[in-house]
């Protein structure tokens, strides 16, 4: 009985035994570690250090620092500020007015607005006509159909005698743009003369001559009628030459085909 007791109270010391391996193993295995956290922390402050050591080393090639006043005003710089990468692009972006040439010898039709007679206009007087078509230059419309032009007249010559004739000459000066602004212009003169007027001429002089021989008929018979008739001829001629002829008329809706004489820029918004 009592070697059955001994038998089990050994038995039940047996597991207790057997944590207190594993409990001195553990034990162990923690002092290991507790040394290998120790060399660790030994290590660790070298490790630390060294960067430090650089960064002295790399601080002492480094320039030494001035220190500005806290009133002090900076210094400008006098390098332009860099330019901005969206204001570039803007730029670039951005519609640019475009610029057409009218070349030297570019037709400009009009239409004249009223009448113009060597009668009634002098030398500098202006004129109204309007553009009798598009004007285009280089696939662009510069005027349209229609725009407003502005003339002048450069010579009125009423004439006078019975070998020259009354003329005038007219150019444009400007036109309306497709922007609504007058674009100068230089153009060449177009030119109208009156027509002659030899047979009105001879007309009076024969009037003139007919009423002078029959003066001189009644007066002296025939040899009067001759005389009477060559004195009527010359005051016939006389009259003629101190009588203007017919004046030289541009007729109101008169079309003309104007070319430009020099090159113009024109910058179309």
């Amino acid at each position: 009985m009592i070697a059955s007791v001994t038998a089990g109270c050994n038995s039940a010391k047996q597991p207790e035994a057997m944590t207190r391996e594993q409990v001195e193993k553990m034990e162990l295995e923690l002092e290991q570690a507790k040394r290998k956290l120790a060399e660790q922390a030994e290590a660790a402050p070298a490790a630390v250090e060294a960067p430090s050591e650089a960064a002295e080393a790399r601080g002492s090639a480094l320039p030494p620092t001035v220190s500005t006043p806290r009133n002090a005003t900076p210094a400008r710089s006098t390098e332009p500020a860099p330019r901005s990468p969206v204001r570039e692009v803007v730029e670039r972006v951005a519609p640019r007015p475009a610029s057409v040439t009218i070349p030297a010898g570019t037709v400009i039709p009009v239409r004249t607005l009223g009448t113009l007679s060597t009668k009634t206009a002098d030398n500098g007087s202006p004129f109204a006509a309007t553009l009798d078509s598009d004007l285009v230059v280089g696939g662009k419309v510069i005027a349209r159909k229609g725009a407003d032009a502005k003339g002048i007249v450069v010579s009125s010559d009423p004439g006078g005698r019975v070998k020259e004739v009354a003329s005038m000459g007219v150019t444009i000066r400007s036109i309306e743009g497709v922007n609504g602004d007058p674009i100068t212009v230089t153009t060449g003169t177009y030119t109208v003369v009156a027509k002659k007027s030899v047979k009105k001429d001879a007309v009076k002089v024969g009037i003139a001559s007919g009423v002078g021989a029959a003066i001189g008929a009644i007066a002296g018979g025939g040899k009067g009628a001759a005389i009477g008739a060559g004195a009527g001829a010359g005051a016939g001629t006389g009259a003629v030459l101190a009588t203007h002829g017919d004046p030289a008329v541009l007729p109101s809706e008169s079309r003309i085909s104007f070319r430009t004489t020099a090159p113009v820029t024109v910058n179309l918004k």
